[in-house]
């Protein structure tokens, strides 16, 4: 008796098909088509992680930066500082205390400083 796969084929293209709704033209609706979208899609997606980190660390960097500036002080000599005192506080944190909380930062960067 040989075995016929039309019921996992089906269940492969439906799965394909489901994953490119919203895709524009015959991407979301012929199989080889939309398989090739869903592929190029996924890529695209993975690289995109790696991005959005080295993205978010710029623009801590950049927020820090201008929180330094305002303070008087260059953000390389903080971050120098920082590490001389001891003082560690991940970019992220840094940032958020730059933008949110101004007071904090600058008694940080006078610590630095001194």
């Amino acid at each position: 008796m040989r075995i016929k796969r039309a019921v996992n084929k089906n269940k492969h293209k439906r799965a394909i098909l489901k994953q490119t709704k919203g895709f524009w033209g015959a991407r979301h609706r012929l199989v080889r088509v939309a398989n090739e979208a869903l592929m190029r899609s996924l890529m695209h997606a993975y690289i995109g992680r790696k991005l959005r980190k080295r993205d978010m660390r710029r623009l801590w960097i950049t927020r820090i930066n201008a929180g330094c500036r305002v303070n008087g002080i260059s953000y390389s000599k903080f971050i120098n500082g920082l590490k001389v005192k001891n003082i560690t506080l991940n970019r992220k944190i840094l940032a958020d205390m730059a933008v949110n909380d101004k007071a904090s930062f600058a008694k940080l960067v006078e610590e630095v400083k001194a």
